[in-house]
């Protein structure tokens, strides 16, 4: 009777569904539990801010690494095109193996016979509530000597279509040894473009369809090199050097319907771009016991390096070869960067009390050649963070307060920026009973804007269009609340939460007139507010209280408002979903995977999320994983965005990747272990700037 009522309860669910998820185009201290002792009976436990999962012999047995593990929790879900874990319900996850900031790589070196427990944070610690939404820590066994070593490479049979890896970790003693390569790549020739802008200008009414086919793809290498050297109940140090290497490219063709008024010609285009840059980065960690109950911890993250953008476009009348317009962008930005932090923790008989303070500098340097001529400019950004945190328990209640103070200081040419914050969070939980808990987290914080939204540059989109930055943006304060159910057993995994997101100076994307260029921009501002609020359900339902049938889903009814510097009001609805289907016996493993898109808002657009149809086959057989599927089965990747009518150009485009359509993959990968790494609980982790491309 029971197993009747969870399935029908999971079925009525299934009818309202959200996920965020990087499409194939071209983007702790753990604070101290009362109750930390976790059954082998009690797979999940639920904590104020966290859910803790271990796992029975038969998951163990059956996994390769400890990235098959994650993909179980209901929470995460695998991205097969990344072959990433990412989590349900959106946003940026932070991956840690015991404490330490961790790869893709560095989770599948863990053998899962070494994996204790794994911490699935949604409410992330004051130090991560900065840079994630999500936090992942897997906790391990760990011994003194070991090595552990794999590489894997999955192929489309039909397209440019390459994920590969290798990695190898070495512990002697106290000091353990890490390597690992990675490598995606992506060369499509065959992606098509729909795009329309249609506007009115100086009393004329505009009209541009265009249609392009592009060659596009890009190439992102990761090498990574690690020393650790642990002296348990003493200190931690690692040094780790870290290089990221990535180009892009996209060529053009096309052809465009552009009218003016009744007048309507036949133009001819071609639009090529393209950047790559060498990320060299070393990061410093040092941990060090001060008694029984103190622990200072620091963390150094430094980079250099050059970002190199080319854009060049050009449109011209098919029969008389006049030229529309004619567009060349090249930017050299040299950029570095410096992440430090300093920490403190101390126990008490009541809990635990974390502070610290964070610093994170970026420098760019920009040498430009676009519309507007050649310039030089540098931009600097400073971001200051001091936080602290109390974490207890009492009876049935969990409770974690902190306060934080926050600096945003930009500073650019044309303006600077700064502005002190009051970060306050708080987190409330109730254990009704063994598997259902009640929480609420509140919390205020400053997010400031992207480089690419700060920046003085200029290019050329269509007749009449040019897309530019606002270096004069205030950073945006997010004010974000939510209320949470959770409930689990043997069958059923079910999380119900309310939540409500108000964002006071929202960044907002938008159309404006530019009289420089007699014409439109496509340029930010800092909107008055924008509002996003609903309900998201996700659970996972085992039919038979095992891994034989899994069927994941994510429902995410939700309503969303901006309201535009000059009061405009924009509003829109959508039904976010994600459903997974899975089914593992013995050596093998089965997946399918589906969503529909929805619309949600983008400033001022609406941008629909991929499309996924896919489904993907595993057989294990010893130390070798032959894997196989079908991504986009009968159907292209595609992408829509639309402009809201506010807009002052009506603007349209429609992107599918037909390389993608029933795109066949196969894939091979050989894992091998042997002991036990040596892993530390590191409790600083941090990351320099990301490239400025635009």
């Amino acid at each position: 009777m029971k197993k009747t009522i969870y399935t029908i309860l999971f079925l009525c669910s299934a009818f309202m569904f959200s996920q965020e998820k990087k499409n194939d185009t071209v983007d702790a201290v753990v604070p101290k539990e009362i109750q930390e002792v976790i059954l082998k009976s009690q797979r999940k436990k639920q904590f104020a801010d966290k859910a803790v999962y271990t796992f029975d012999k038969e998951a163990l047995d059956r996994a390769r690494y400890a990235k098959d593990l994650l993909s179980t929790l209901p929470e995460l879900q695998l991205n097969p095109v990344e072959n990433t874990i990412t989590s349900t319900k959106g946003g940026t996850t932070l991956f840690l193996i015991n404490g330490i900031e961790a790869t893709d790589m560095q989770i599948r070196s863990v053998a899962p016979t070494e994996v204790v427990k794994v911490e699935y944070y949604d409410i992330p610690p004051a130090r991560w509530a900065t840079r994630a939404d999500t936090v992942v820590n897997i906790l391990t066994k760990s011994t003194e000597t070991g090595y552990v070593f794999g590489a894997d490479v999955s192929t489309a049979l039909n397209t440019g279509f390459v994920n590969g890896s290798a990695y190898a970790n070495y512990t002697k003693g106290k000091n353990n040894f890490g390597l690992e390569y990675s490598l995606n790549v992506r060369d499509y020739d065959d992606r098509r473009v729909n795009s329309i802008y249609d506007y009115q200008l100086n009393g004329k009414h505009y009209r541009s369809d265009e249609n392009r086919k592009d060659h596009f793809g890009y190439t992102f290498q990761n090498v990574a090199l690690r020393y650790t050297r642990l002296a348990p109940d003493d200190y931690a140090f690692q040094a780790k050097l870290n290089m990221d290497i990535f180009s892009r490219f996209s060529k053009g063709v096309g052809q465009s319907a552009f009218t003016e008024d009744n007048l309507k010609e036949e133009h001819s285009m071609f639009k090529n771009n393209g950047s790559d840059y060498v990320i060299p980065k070393l990061d410093l960690y040092y941990s060090k016991k001060m008694g029984e109950k103190d622990e200072l911890s620091i963390n150094i993250v430094g980079s250099h390096y050059t970002t190199n953008t080319t854009e060049t476009a050009k449109e011209w009348i098919v029969g008389s070869g006049l030229s529309v317009y004619d567009n060349d962008m090249v930017l050299k930005a040299k950029q570095t960067s410096l992440v430090g932090e300093l920490a403190h923790v101390h126990d008490f008989t009541a809990g635990k009390l974390s502070s610290g303070y964070r610093i994170s500098r970026s420098s760019i340097s920009n040498d430009l050649n676009n519309l507007s001529g050649s310039s030089q400019y540098s931009v600097n950004y400073l971001e200051q963070y001091f936080y602290t945190e109390f974490s207890g328990k009492v009876n049935k209640f969990s409770y974690r307060i902190g306060a934080g103070l926050t600096n945003i200081h930009n500073k650019s040419a044309e303006n600077t920026f700064d502005e002190w914050t009051f970060t306050p969070k708080v987190i409330l939980a109730y254990q009704i009973k063994g598997n259902q808990n009640l929480r609420f987290t509140s919390s205020y914080n400053p997010v400031s804007p992207w480089s690419n939204a700060l920046s003085s540059n200029v290019v050329q989109l269509a007749p009449n269009i040019v897309q530019r930055g606002n270096p004069f943006l205030k950073s945006q304060q997010v004010f974000s609340n939510n209320l949470n159910y959770s409930f689990n057993n043997k069958y059923f995994d079910f999380n119900a939460g309310l939540f409500y997101r108000y964002t006071n100076r929202v960044i907002n994307q938008y159309y404006v007139q530019d009289e420089m260029l007699n014409g439109y921009a496509l340029t930010y501002e800092n909107g008055k507010n924008a509002q996003r609020y609903g309900v998201q359900l996700t659970g996972s339902y085992k039919p038979f209280g095992n891994s034989l049938l899994v069927i994941k889903a994510v429902i995410t009814p939700t309503s969303e408002t901006v309201r535009t510097s000059k009061g405009a009001l924009i509003k829109n609805n959508y039904l976010g979903n994600y459903f997974s289907l899975s089914s593992e016996y013995k050596s093998f493993s089965v997946q399918y995977q589906f969503n529909i898109p929805v619309y949600s808002l983008s400033g001022a657009f609406l941008n629909t999320n991929e499309n996924q149809n896919n489904i993907f086959l595993s057989y294990k057989r010893k130390n070798w994983t032959f894997s196989t599927g079908m991504y986009w089965i009968g159907m292209p990747s595609e992408y829509k965005t639309k402009s809201l009518p506010e807009s002052l150009v009506d603007y349209k485009v429609h992107t599918q990747i037909m390389n993608n359509k029933s795109m066949f993959v196969v894939g091979l990968s050989y894992d091998f272990s042997k002991g036990k790494k040596t892993e530390i609980q590191r409790k600083l982790n941090n990351e320099t700037a990301p490239a400025a491309t635009f």
